[in-house]
Order: structure tokens, then C-alpha cells, then sequence
């Protein structure tokens, strides 16, 4: 039996030129909008052509009192309806195949050294060049060229932690010239390869940790900027997590310096704007750093949901990837990260725990709160 509660939230989505008619079946709406989303949760069929389809079918839509709707396509069959042969309702949904097909490449990707060309790619899995890249950002929201570097970045980082040398690392990824390898190294590891293998040796990181109204604190930067801005209850779990990163760095805590950002950082805890601008020292992958500069400019007060920030960034296919780069951001408050919600307006999973989330939108909302259209601080 179909989840109705879903139906509606998924109707409760839909563009404002399709919203329910009062009295009306919701899924009136959906087939309206040809709602991709809702395809695999009914078919609906139309009596004056004997035909069912999936939501998202683009044929002409029918009157209202003529359309029937089913809970799969079996239970159509049943009734004497025959399947469309334009959206082909009893076939997985397109998302489901490209999901398939997509974590085949995927695969391929992070194995393959060298990495293949994507007329190699294409061929492999029967697809025109354009079609499998359409596919790709789709269900990633990256370009398999963009996930082809982090697969390599991955290698190298993974190299370097085993201990192998720089050239072997440089190897085993797959590089094929050195240039190239130390003209991406700086991006991909957040510091020189040498460095990476040493686990952070030689860099130079300030700690200091405070009390607020939500824990502890836990603000850590370099001479780039803020690097990492943790939540927590205990002092010592929020040290080893940033010993996990940067664990033979060299890692000291902050002299008077640091008790005034802390005093900044603590201002934002309480829902105040900082007196200054904050400089960050961000390191992720260009889709990574894209969504990250996008939440920096969600005003304090308001929320967005996963799928409005995928617009915002022009990836409106790619809602999983943005969720995904949302969860791998190391600096609180000032990647504000808490202020994305889920499509139905429920709060989302919270890397600092869901009670702080909603203690920081409560606090950014009330009188305190920095004057809506106010940007967060930016470096």
C-alpha cells in the first residue's frame, strides 16, 4: 500500500501553479506538475483512453473526472488498463536506472588508473557521451571528470596515511606527471604532500575552547583562517577529533588572541552577529566549496531547504550531493549548515546534534537576532 503521508508532502512541494484543489485527491496536483518525485508511489489511468502512466508522464494531460488512480501498475492491469507506452509505468523510474548505472562508472572511477576517457566510460555502459553526463550530475551532482579528481585525491590521501612516500602516492593515484600532482596537491590536501604524509607535520595550528549556552566550544585555525568550529559536551572528544585530521601537527593553544575570537565565535552561539569578519581557511572540492559559499549567504533567521540551496548553486538535480556536502562541513556557525531544512520543513541530522540546531534557529530568530538580509561574516 502506498504511503499517502508521503503523497502529500510530495504534493505540499509542488509548484504554486499546481497546488490541490480543495476537496480534490492530491495526486491531481502531482500529475499536474508531472511530478518526477512521486513516480514509483501510483500510476494513475485515464478511462477514455484505457492507458496508465506514471505522474511524471508528459503526455496531454486529461480531464480530472476521467483520471483513476492505481497503487502500482499490477493493481491497473487488473482493472483493464493497458500501460502507456511513452512513460512506460512498469518500468523502474529513470532515478532508479541511473542510479544503477551512475555507481557502475562510480566504481570504475575510483579503481581505474589511468582514469578513462568518458568516450571509454560511454561505451562501457552503452550511452552517447552527453547522456552520461547528464546522468552523472543528475544522481551527483558533479561532472565525472570532478568526481574522477577526488576519487584520485582520495588515492593520494590514502596513500600518504599508509605511509608510502610522495612519488609512490603520486603513482598509485594514477598521476601522470609530477606538475600536474603538485599544482593540485595544495587543493586536495589542504597542505603540501609531504606535510599529508607526516600527518599535518609543521603546520602550525591555535586551539582554545569555551563554555556557552549549548557546551563547549571548540575553535581551531591556521595562519589561513578558521579551520575547524566544533559543538560538543566534552573538551576532550572535540580535541581528538581535530587530532584525527591534523594529529602530528603541531597543535598549541591560543594566547590572548584567541580569547577574543573565541569571544566572536561565542557571539554567534547566542544568536548576535560578530563585531568583525572572520576569516576561514575552507578546503573541499569545488562542488563542496560551492555549497559551503551558498549557505554563507542564508540570511540568520531563515532556513532553506536541501532542494532550494541546489538551485541556488545552479544543481537542481544534484539535492542528495548538496545534503551530502552539508554534513562533510567541519566549521560551525559560520558555514551555517543549521539553517538548511528538510522539503517538509523537519530538521534535518545536525553534525553538532539536532538539539543545538534547533537552539541556534530559535536564537537567530528572536530579538537578538542580526536584521534579516544581514550576510554572515565572510572572510
Amino acid at each position: 500500500m502506498v504511503n499517502l503521508d508521503r503523497r502529500l508532502v510530495i504534493c505540499r512541494n509542488a509548484p504554486s501553479s499546481v497546488e490541490p484543489v480543495a476537496g480534490e485527491d492530491p495526486r491531481h496536483a502531482l500529475v499536474r506538475s508531472r511530478a518526477r518525485e512521486a513516480d514509483g508511489t501510483f500510476v494513475y489511468a485515464v478511462r477514455t483512453t484505457g492507458v496508465f502512466c506514471r505522474p511524471s508522464c508528459p503526455s496531454r494531460a486529461a480531464r480530472t473526472e476521467n483520471v483513476e488512480f492505481f497503487d502500482d501498475p499490477a493493481a491497473a492491469r487488473r482493472a483493464g488498463y493497458r500501460a502507456c507506452l511513452r512513460c512506460r509505468p512498469e518500468s523502474a523510474p529513470r532515478e532508479t536506472g541511473d542510479a544503477a548505472l551512475v555507481a557502475r562508472i562510480c566504481r570504475r572511477l575510483d579503481e581505474a588508473e589511468p582514469t578513462p576517457t568518458l568516450a571509454t566510460l560511454a561505451d562501457e555502459v552503452g550511452l552517447g557521451v552527453s547522456a552520461l553526463q547528464r546522468a552523472f550530475r543528475r544522481v551527483t551532482g558533479l561532472t565525472p571528470a570532478a568526481y574522477a579528481r577526488e576519487a584520485r585525491a582520495r588515492r593520494v590521501r590514502d596513500a600518504l596515511t599508509d605511509g608510502r612516500t610522495v612519488t609512490a602516492a603520486m603513482h598509485a593515484a594514477g598521476y601522470g606527471s609530477s606538475g600536474r600532482f603538485y599544482e593540485e596537491a595544495d587543493t586536495i590536501l589542504g597542505m603540501t604532500p609531504t606535510r599529508r604524509r607526516q600527518g599535518g607535520k609543521g603546520v602550525e595550528i591555535e586551539v582554545t575552547i569555551g563554555s556557552s549556552g549549548l557546551g563547549r566550544v571548540l575553535v581551531a585555525w591556521t595562519t589561513r583562517g578558521i579551520c575547524a568550529l566544533a559543538l560538543g559536551d566534552d573538551e576532550a572528544a572535540l580535541r581528538s577529533a581535530l587530532d584525527k585530521d591534523f594529529g602530528l601537527a603541531r597543535i598549541r593553544n591560543a594566547d590572548v588572541d584567541g580569547a577574543a575570537l573565541l569571544a566572536e565565535v561565542l557571539r554567534l552561539v547566542e544568536g548576535r552577529r560578530a563585531s568583525r569578519e572572520l576569516p576561514l581557511d575552507l578546503r573541499g572540492t569545488v562542488f563542496q566549496m560551492q555549497v559551503w559559499q551558498a549557505l554563507r549567504k542564508i540570511p540568520p533567521g531563515t532556513t532553506v531547504t536541501y532542494a532550494e540551496l541546489a538551485r541556488r548553486i545552479g544543481r537542481p538535480e544534484a539535492v542528495r550531493a548538496v545534503a551530502s556536502a552539508c554534513a562533510r562541513n567541519h566549521i560551525a556557525l559560520l558555514v551555517p549548515c543549521h539553517r538548511v531544512v528538510r522539503s517538509d520543513g523537519s530538521l534535518a541530522d545536525y553534525r553538532w546534534g539536532l538539539e543545538r540546531k534547533k537552539a541556534l534557529l530559535a536564537r537567530e530568530s528572536g530579538p537578538r537576532a542580526a536584521p534579516s538580509g544581514q550576510q554572515p561574516p565572510g572572510p
